[in-house]
């Protein structure tokens, strides 16, 4: 019984989650194309008869960070282990609206820690940056935010993460520079104490190995 009633409610709670996401889709949808008449396009016209689906669609993509968690993305993939040594994961790429013209930024992000017994699987920190990135954001709360997670989940010795951007509401209106890029960190515990480690952990990220 009690195995019936668990299905049941998972069933539910797809229903609803469903229902939800059709809803947003088709209020997006609608918001797009009265959007495009703001601008002075037809919507009907044959270019964009299907924009505001499209637009709904990617906007469902690119804002999903807000329907996730920070449990379901670390998903079980937190491990003991021995050791204290720096880990470093650098180059993550990131892609991210600006909260203030809803126009993208982007770039990489560089992720290091210390643990205290315990070590996260390598790939969810690609997943973590995601998890906040994919909102409407800026690139300085993105970068504690990723700080602030980490440190929640393993309790490390300390963390530093750095985030190098470009923003097209730079680029592509106001002063136009295209070249210009925004570097921020978030430096915890050992990172932000003790200035070798963070010494370290800044030479790491700068290290040609890899870099594209």
């Amino acid at each position: 019984m009690m195995q019936d009633l668990s299905s049941d409610f998972e069933t539910g709670t797809l229903i609803a989650a469903q229902t939800l996401a059709a809803a947003r889709k088709e209020r997006l949808t609608t918001v797009t194309h009265d959007w495009l008449e703001a601008i002075g396009e037809d919507p009907d016209r044959e270019g964009l008869l299907k924009t505001p689906t499209r637009v709904a669609k990617a906007w469902e993509f690119i804002t999903s960070g807000y329907r996730k968690t920070l449990e379901e993305v670390a998903n079980e993939a937190v491990f003991q282990a021995e050791g204290s040594q720096m880990v470093i994961v650098k180059d993550i790429e990131f892609y991210s609206m600006c909260e203030h013209h809803m126009l993208p930024f982007f770039g990489r992000a560089h992720i290091g820690y210390i643990p205290n017994a315990k070590i996260l699987g390598l790939s969810k920190f690609a997943r973590i940056t995601d998890l906040f990135a994919r909102r409407l954001q800026v690139q300085e709360r993105i970068t504690t935010q990723i700080a602030d997670a980490i440190m929640e989940i393993l309790e490390p010795q300390g963390v530093g993460v750095v985030l190098e951007g470009q923003h097209l509401c730079m680029a592509m209106r106001g002063v136009e520079k295209q070249q210009s890029s925004t570097v921020t960190t978030s430096m915890l515990g050992i990172f932000r104490e003790d200035s070798r480690t963070r010494k370290e952990f800044m030479e790491s990220i700068q290290n040609p190995f890899n870099r594209r």
